[in-house]
């Protein structure tokens, strides 16, 4: 995660970028984006995951799509199509997330950064590298390495 860190070289602050899937509100390291874009056209990839909706050519590079609504086995709304593709930084590659509206960047205290609860589980809470508060709303910081891992079912 991003660390501000202050004269004493003390982390202080993380910056995060929050985004809505559904009315869940989410969000990962700033650092790790490295664009946001529109939905692009998508090449379908033959049958390798249900989560995986195919690639995107976004200027010469082949990029991977992850539905973070089906990741998650949230409701896919037929209505509403994905608002914006973060494209993120991995490890080896660049993965684009669909999510449903990018709401803001915010710093956060480090202090108020939470664990994630331990007695909560269910799907895509391992995926849940703590918590904090945005605006009254319970905001879930996600670990998007272990997004394309064996486990992760994306791969």
């Amino acid at each position: 995660m991003e660390l501000v860190k202050n004269m004493e070289g003390t982390t202080t602050h993380i910056q995060l970028a929050c985004f809505n899937l559904g009315d869940a509100l989410f969000a990962i390291d700033i650092m790790r984006i490295r664009e946001i874009v529109v939905p692009q056209a998508l090449s379908p990839l033959p049958s390798v995951s249900e989560v995986l909706e195919g690639v995107i050519n976004l200027r010469g590079a082949i990029i991977p799509v992850l539905n973070l609504r089906r990741f998650f086995k949230m409701p896919v709304e037929v209505k509403i199509p994905v608002g914006k593709l973060l494209i993120v930084s991995l490890v080896n590659q660049l993965l684009a997330l669909a999510v449903d509206d990018v709401m803001e960047v915010i710093s956060v205290p480090a202090a108020e950064i939470l664990p994630p609860l331990n007695t909560v589980s269910g799907i895509g809470m391992e995926y849940i590298v703590g918590v904090t508060l945005v605006q009254n709303r319970v905001c879930m910081i996600l670990n998007i390495d272990a997004l394309l891992t064996p486990s992760g079912g994306a791969v």
